[in-house]
């Protein structure tokens, strides 16, 4: 009887030790630490975190538009084409 609880033993250390790390443990870890966090003061942090975040992609999307305008006006100026340069002929 002892001998088989030490394999059955020996056996599930392994097994857990591969459950929890893999990627469901790590979702239920992740979902414990959650639920123990909670509180008024984190939900503030991440609202004040989320609005920085949003600031912070408004204002690459508005430089991001402003190089995409440039880009245009490049692209649409209609420059006069590079005069074309002199054929080097070397019939002598």
């Amino acid at each position: 009887m002892f001998l088989q609880l030490m394999l059955v033993l020996v056996v599930m250390i392994p097994l857990v030790a591969i459950v929890l790390d893999s990627q469901v443990g790590r979702a239920l870890a992740s979902r414990l630490e959650r639920r123990s966090l909670d509180g008024p003061d984190i939900t503030a942090e991440r609202i004040a975190y989320l609005e920085s975040e949003v600031e912070r992609l408004a204002n690459e999307v508005m430089r991001l538009d402003e190089e995409g305008q440039f880009v245009h006006r490049l692209l649409t100026e209609g420059k006069d084409p590079a005069p074309e340069l002199p054929s080097s002929d070397t019939n002598d």
